[in-house]
């Protein structure tokens, strides 16, 4: 049967729409803000109200702009672009960083600051056993903007000797706490670091570029965080396989390694680890999430520089829970680490 003209023209528009439709997930980014957190920690503070993202279709597609206060964003000069493959060092002109607590290290620049015992507490209290948080020398507690306005220098003095902070998420996404708790954090004291929300359906180079606008170059700073999990609250579902995991991964750490001038450390938490991480990424200092049992048990025959041993801790300084973490060293391998990367940062 022949279709008319007009009829012809529909079904043909049909089609294109259709087609169009079906565009790569990998190019889409979420226009609401985004719920992600590093643990299960729900909001008891007032949230800050500023927006993390929700812009126009339109909008997001022109190009992204720093922000003021970070600062321009400059490429060492001393790394040409190298070309990588999963799991191998980048670049392979600088030497590799120290990985382990304990490991020996010129001092540097960095001055020693004050270790406070711990003083938290937690609404979930869990028995570890012989090998229990308490007896780490150097603890410390990761933030976003669901702790709301937080007393930086009380919070040091219950034993955050460490805090990381929520920067960004995806490609598009802020933490709108992140310049106030960036700030405050080293006004009280306190070694900071700033870690990103990595995205599956949103490309690795685009978050990298984001996380370089928000996040300023501090040699004093402790290095950046790729934060990964699968997350049943993210507007993303996809649940790439492990080859393409690792690939995403590297080129998200490879980008950030040759701007900071130190190795990313892998925030990561155990069912994503198990699916992707077995055996991966032997040279990258590992942040593992475990809130009933030693890491030794949940992620056997892992190193690891970080602990993070609860999701409901409480403490002065915070209104309602905090994530609790421990480095995983004495107190002399904490200086000696912190100075290590203060040095590598200023190569």
């Amino acid at each position: 049967m022949r279709l008319s003209v007009l009829p012809a023209f529909l079904l043909a528009g049909l089609v294109l729409s259709g087609c169009t439709s079906r565009s790569a997930p990998e190019t889409r980014a979420a226009a609401a803000p985004s719920r992600e957190i590093t643990s299960s920690v729900v909001p008891a503070a007032p949230v800050p109200v500023a927006s993390v993202g929700g812009t126009a279709p339109e909008a997001r597609s022109l190009p992204q702009k720093a922000l003021a206060w970070a600062g321009d964003v400059v490429r060492p000069q001393a790394f040409a672009p190298v070309t990588t493959t999963v799991g191998m060092p980048v670049p392979s002109q600088r030497p590799m960083t120290l990985l382990l607590p304990g490991d020996p290290g010129a001092t540097g620049p960095v001055s020693r600051s004050k270790i406070y015992s711990q003083r938290f507490r937690d609404a979930k209290p869990i028995n570890f056993g012989k090998v229990a948080p308490k007896h780490y020398a150097v603890h410390g507690v990761d933030v976003s903007r669901w702790q709301g306005e937080i007393d930086w220098p009380k919070l040091r003095t219950q034993g955050a000797n460490f805090a990381y902070i929520k920067a960004t998420d995806g490609g598009d996404h802020l933490d709108p706490m992140f310049r106030t708790n960036w700030r405050r954090a080293k006004e009280a004291g306190i070694r900071r670091g700033a870690y990103h929300f990595f995205y599956w359906c949103r490309r690795a180079s685009e978050q990298a570029d984001w996380f370089i606008r928000n996040v300023p170059r501090d040699p004093d700073a402790l290095p950046p965080v790729i934060d990964v999990e699968w997350n049943g609250d993210s507007a993303c579902k996809r649940r790439p396989s492990r080859a393409d995991v690792l690939e995403k991964m590297q080129v998200f750490m490879d980008k950030l390694e040759r701007h900071y001038g130190q190795r990313p450390v892998i925030y990561t938490a155990p069912d994503f680890y198990k699916d992707n991480l077995v055996g991966a990424f032997e040279n990258y200092p590992f942040w593992l999430r475990a809130v009933a049992q030693h890491p030794s048990k949940v992620y056997p025959g892992r190193k690891f520089v970080f602990w993070q041993y609860s999701g409901s801790g409480l403490s002065q300084g915070v209104d309602g829970k905090i994530d609790l973490n421990v480095f995983n060293g004495s107190e002399e391998g904490w200086h000696n680490w912190v100075a290590a990367r203060a040095m590598s940062a200023r190569n």
